[in-house]
């Protein structure tokens, strides 16, 4: 961290998951729409998470925000 830098604290964890192929193809767009309509959230870090068993693929990607100026 550059000195005098404040380190971001998280704030707010948004998480976003799918099983069915298409809601999976469709992930991405359902993300950049709430960071759109999110302005005052900063995505910190992102984490990608995928299981599955014989019937069902879960892909979850956990975004780990700062929120500035909220009320």
């Amino acid at each position: 961290m550059e000195q005098g830098a404040k380190a971001k604290a998280i704030s707010l964890i948004k998480v976003f998951s799918a099983t069915k192929a298409r809601a999976r193809d469709e992930l991405g767009d359902r993300i950049s729409t709430w960071i759109a309509a999110n302005p005052r959230a900063t995505v910190l870090k992102t984490t990608v998470l995928a299981s599955s068993d014989r019937q069902f693929h879960c892909l979850s990607i956990v975004l780990l925000c700062s929120t500035q100026g909220a009320a």
